[in-house]
């Protein structure tokens, strides 16, 4: 049995929930996302929130129990809080700035690298070695960070780069005489 797909998703004030035909749909304050559910999985909105059920006990309608149960979850926290992902640059002359609906960053290539700013995040650089990726769907959030990381990851000898700000780099030892 699942411990998480046991928990039904408390709806948060003002955040509303319906389920029809295996699609559930969340509306809240930031937005409206839906999922839909593999077919081992039902949902149903109750005065607790959504509950997440197997209609079978199969061993794939059971190992997706607790992972649809999340999703939900991540939904209606999108809807109601929404998510974020800070990026630090370390580098010489390493630098990130917002230009209308692009993010210019400057990563010691040759020419600058223009990343346009998909349609539902928001990005902000308070400081130009400071980058906010956030948003109300945590996949499309994550995606865009780990996109930005991608440009220049961070090298384990100096460690310059764009890395997550949780992350901690193992640094290697350089060269010895």
């Amino acid at each position: 049995m699942s411990r998480i797909g046991k928990k039904s998703v408390p709806l948060p004030q003002g955040v509303t929930a319906q389920v029809k035909d295996g699609e559930v749909k969340v509306k809240g304050p930031k937005g409206e996302l839906s999922l839909r559910l593999v077919d081992g999985v039902e949902a149903t909105v109750g005065k607790d929130g959504v509950t997440v059920k197997p209609r079978d006990l199969t061993d794939k309608s059971r190992a997706m129990w607790g992972l649809q149960r999340t999703l939900v979850n991540n939904l209606v926290q999108g809807v109601s809080k929404g998510f974020s992902q800070q990026l630090e640059i370390a580098g010489v002359g390493y630098r990130a700035a917002v230009q209308g609906k692009n993010l210019q960053l400057q990563l010691g290539y040759s020419h600058d690298v223009v990343y346009p700013i998909p349609a539902g995040i928001d990005i902000k650089c308070d400081k130009p070695t400071l980058i906010l990726v956030s948003g109300f769907d945590k996949q499309k959030v994550g995606q865009v960070a780990a996109e930005i990381r991608g440009f220049r990851k961070p090298e384990p000898y100096k460690g310059k780069g764009i890395k997550y700000a949780e992350e901690k780099i193992r640094r290697k030892e350089g060269k010895k005489k």
